[in-house]
């Protein structure tokens, strides 16, 4: 069948209320892990999203779940491969409900610095200059994308690791970000489309500083996927800040994963099932031969955003 563009609302600028509810983005900067200003965000989100789950196999109706990577084994840590799935596991400290992937090589946690190879801390095994550019929000271990700065997250029920699942929060600090256009932080819907893209502010020092980026979504609409660009480009031996942006991460903060439900009757999980009101949401938007995809655009004042609908 041919493509046929449709513009939503001729492609009129609205605030993520009109469509999404309201979604509540948090990012802030500091020199360390005890800088007011970042504690304050930081905690303020964490709030927002509830208490902190235990991290058991158990599907929770609320509050949060985190990764701060500081128990990840010896044999998961660096110089050793990371698993995408690590904290998608069965077993207590393991499930989480999420899921890694990236179209680079894969994905490393820094050692600690006590480890029986002598392995350095903060991807000194990459770079011998990299400790001196990172700092950590909660000691001592980081996170890294290999092979490429991009990765993707989903989500699945921490109770079966196997039911899709969706989120109403997620953040992320960073390490290192000395460019405030080269690290985001892209949500998307069940269907696909971009909620939302938020920046990483850029660090108030040179090298360690601590960047925090986190979007609280209030109006009910879900996450399914987040798409992280972590810097300008991958670690690598050298390559080092002078000529990129090179940026890793501490933790991960987020809503529990809750299960996906396609409430429409469309054939997927989406936004459409919480508004099916919008003028987004026609007959089946998301169902056999029809996409919904949407693009974001940053404004002096407020958050606005774009949507289109792409009818094939």
């Amino acid at each position: 069948m041919s493509r046929q563009a449709v513009v939503c609302c001729a492609l009129i600028l609205c605030t993520t209320s009109t469509v999404h509810g309201i979604a509540i983005p948090f990012t802030a900067t500091g020199a360390d892990k005890d800088d007011p200003n970042l504690v304050a965000q930081v905690t303020a989100f964490r709030v927002l999203l509830g208490d902190l789950n235990a991290n058991d196999p158990t599907t929770f109706s609320s509050g949060r779940r985190e990764i701060n990577w500081d128990a990840v084994p010896e044999s998961s840590s660096s110089p050793n491969a990371f698993a995408g799935n690590f904290f998608n596991g069965s077993t207590t400290g393991r499930a989480r409900g999420i899921v890694f992937d990236t179209t680079g090589t894969g994905f490393e946690v820094s050692a600690n610095a006590i480890n029986s190879t002598g392995t350095p801390v903060e991807f000194g095994n990459i770079n011998p200059n990299y400790p001196n550019e990172f700092g950590v929000f909660s000691a001592q271990k980081l996170f890294a994308i290999l092979g490429t700065n991009t990765m993707e997250i989903t989500f699945f029920t921490a109770g079966d690791q196997t039911t899709p699942a969706t989120v109403n929060g997620f953040g992320v600090i960073f390490t290192d970000v000395n460019d405030g256009m080269s690290t985001y932080v892209d949500y998307y819907d069940g269907c696909g489309a971009l909620l939302q893209r938020v920046f990483a502010p850029a660090g108030e020092q040179g090298s360690e500083s601590l960047s925090f980026v986190g979007v609280f979504f209030s109006g009910g609409e879900r996450v399914a996927r987040v798409v992280i660009t972590c810097g300008s480009a991958a670690l690598g031996a050298n390559v080092n800040d002078n000529g990129e942006d090179i940026v890793v991460m501490d933790d991960f903060i987020y809503g529990e994963p809750q299960a996906s439900v396609d409430s429409d009757g469309d054939g997927a999980p989406n936004d459409c099932d919480l508004f099916p009101d919008s003028p987004l949401c026609g007959a089946s938007p998301c169902g056999p031969g029809l996409g919904l995809f949407g693009f974001f655009v940053p404004a002096f004042v407020g958050v606005r955003s774009m949507r289109r609908r792409l009818v094939r």
